[in-house]
C-alpha cells in the first residue's frame, strides 16, 4: 500500500487542470446503455475503478463493451430483457453504487446472481435497498450486518423470478435522501407490473431521472417526488450518445486547496454543476472562499462550467438540511475549510456519512486532530474550530477511504512540515491521476 508525503505548500497553487469524468454519470451512462435497444457512445469515460467494476459487471452479463480509446467506450446494449446469467460472481470491489443499482435491475431477472464487493463494500448496509425490492417481489438475501440488528450487507444473493412472478408496483417513503437508493427502486420500476412512486425527505442527485427521460421512460418527477408508471410503455430504452462532464465531487479537493493556501489561482474545465451535486459551492461561497462559476451551456442533459478558485479569508459556517445531500460526498473536504476558517464551523444532518466507505464522520475528526485542528463529533456531525496558523504535521491512515485520503491530502499543504497519508492507493477509486494533478499546480507530493 502506498503512502504519500505532502509537504507544505511553498507558493500559491496556479493552473488549468482537467478532472475526472463524472463518476456518478458514469455509472448510469453504463446502466442505461446495457439495457438501451442499440449502439451507445459514452466519451470521456472515467477509469476510475468504481465505473471499471460497473463495465465488467455488465461484461459478465452478456453486454458487449469495446474500449474505443482510453476515454471512450461503444456499448451494444442487450435490452431490457437480454441480460444473461452470469457464470461468476459479479464483483463490485469499493463500488456501493455499483451494488445497490445492479441489485434493482437483476431482481427482475429470471436467473440467479450473487453481488460481492471487497472489505470496505462488504461492511456497508444494504437493507435500505434490499427491503424495498423485496416488497415488490425480489428474492435478495444479505449477510447479517455485524453491528446493525436488522441490516444486512454484502455479499447479496438474489434468487431467480421463477414462471409466473415478477415484480409489482411500490409506493415508498424513504427515510433518507439516497440517490443509491432512488435509483435502485426506479432500475426495478422499469422490469414492475405496475407503477412505482418514491419520496424523499430532500431531493437527492437526479442523474437517474435526467437520464431516464432523455432515454424515454415514463417517468414524472416534482421535487423529491417521482414516479414512474411503465404501463403502456414499450420498454426500449434509446441508444445513448453521451460525453460524460467532469466530476464537480473530483473538482472540490482542488478548488479547497487552492481557497486555503494564500496566492493560489486554480481552473478547473468542463465540470458537471447538476444543482443536486452542488452544495460544496455553496459551501465555500458561504464561508467566503474565492470562486468563480463560469456557465458552458449543457451536456448530455447536465449543466456544464469552468471553475475558478483562489485564496481568500475563510468565516466559520453552518452545514446542515437540504444542502447536506448536495454536498454528501463533499463533507468531508468541506471540513478542511473550516479547518482553516476563524471560528467554529458546525455541520449536522449528516449521519449517513458514518455508513459510507468508513465513518466519515469519525474517521475525518480523527485526522483533524492529528494536525492540530480542535473539533468535536456529534451523532450527526461535528464542530470544527478552524485557525489560520500553520498546521501540525500529521501521520494519517486513510482507513481505505478515497475521499479521505484526498482530504487529508489538501490539509496537509497547509501544515509546518511533511505530512504522510497512508493506504492511498484507494484514492484511484474515483481520481487516478489525484497526485499528479496536484502536481502540476505547484504541489509537492511524494509516493512511497
Amino acid at each position: 500500500m502506498s503512502t504519500l508525503v505532502v509537504h507544505p505548500a511553498s507558493r500559491g497553487l496556479e493552473g488549468s487542470v482537467p478532472v475526472p469524468s463524472d463518476k456518478s454519470i458514469g455509472h448510469r451512462a453504463l446502466i442505461f446503455a446495457a439495457l438501451a435497444d442499440g449502439t451507445s457512445r459514452i466519451a470521456g469515460f472515467s477509469r476510475g475503478e468504481d465505473n471499471v467494476s460497473t463495465a465488467n459487471c455488465f461484461r459478465a452479463l452478456g453486454v458487449g463493451i469495446e474500449d474505443v480509446s482510453k476515454t471512450e467506450l461503444k456499448v451494444t446494449g442487450a435490452g431490457l430483457f437480454g441480460l444473461r446469467a452470469p457464470d461468476h460472481d459479479l464483483d463490485c470491489g469499493n463500488s456501493g453504487t455499483t451494488m445497490r443499482l445492479l441489485s434493482g435491475i437483476l431482481c427482475a431477472q429470471q436467473f440467479a446472481s450473487r453481488l460481492v464487493g471487497d472489505a470496505s463494500l462488504s461492511g456497508r448496509p444494504m437493507m435500505r435497498i434490499v427491503g424495498p425490492l423485496r416488497a415488490r417481489g425480489g428474492h435478495l438475501d444479505g449477510k447479517p450486518h455485524p453491528k446493525k440488528a436488522g441490516d444486512v450487507t454484502a455479499p447479496l444473493d438474489i434468487r431467480a423470478l421463477v414462471n409466473g412472478e415478477f415484480l409489482t408496483e411500490l409506493e415508498l417513503d424513504s427515510q433518507v435522501a439516497s440517490a443509491q437508493v432512488k435509483s435502485a427502486v426506479l432500475l426495478s420500476g422499469l422490469y414492475a407490473h405496475g407503477a412505482t412512486y418514491f419520496r424523499e425527505p430532500t431531493l437527492s442527485r437526479d442523474h437517474t431521472e435526467r437520464m431516464m427521460l432523455a432515454m424515454g421512460v415514463p417517468l414524472q418527477t416534482s421535487g423529491p417526488v417521482v414516479s414512474l408508471d411503465p404501463s403502456g410503455w414499450d420498454g426500449k430504452l434509446a441508444p445513448l450518445d453521451i460525453e460524460v462532464p467532469g466530476d464537480v465531487s473530483a473538482a472540490a479537493f482542488l478548488l479547497v486547496a487552492a481557497q486555503i493556501i494564500p496566492g493560489s489561482k486554480v481552473s478547473i474545465r468542463d465540470v458537471g454543476v447538476n444543482p443536486t451535486r452542488t452544495g460544496l459551492l455553496e459551501i465555500s461561497r458561504d464561508m467566503g472562499a474565492g470562486l468563480r462559476v463560469e456557465p458552458q451551456g449543457d451536456r448530455a442533459g447536465e449543466p456544464l462550467a469552468n471553475l475558478h478558485a483562489w485564496h481568500e479569508p475563510l468565516r466559520p459556517g453552518r452545514i446542515g438540511g437540504e444542502l447536506v445531500p448536495r454536498a454528501i460526498d463533499e463533507i468531508p473536504i468541506a471540513c478542511v475549510l473550516a479547518a482553516r476558517a476563524s471560528g467554529a464551523t458546525v455541520i449536522t444532518d449528516a449521519e449517513e456519512l458514518r455508513v459510507k466507505e468508513s465513518d466519515r464522520l469519525a474517521t475525518m475528526a480523527g485526522v483533524l486532530r492529528a494536525f492540530g485542528v480542535e473539533c468535536e463529533e456529534t451523532p450527526d456531525g461535528m464542530r470544527i474550530v478552524g485557525t489560520d496558523r500553520p498546521l501540525t504535521p500529521a501521520d494519517v491512515e486513510s482507513r481505505g477511504d478515497h475521499r479521505i485520503a484526498m482530504s487529508a491530502a489538501v490539509l496537509a499543504l497547509a501544515a509546518s512540515g511533511p505530512s504522510k497519508i497512508r493506504d492511498a492507493d484507494c484514492i484511484a477509486t474515483s481520481f487516478p491521476r489525484f497526485v499528479g494533478t496536484l502536481r502540476a499546480l505547484g504541489a509537492r507530493v511524494d509516493v512511497e
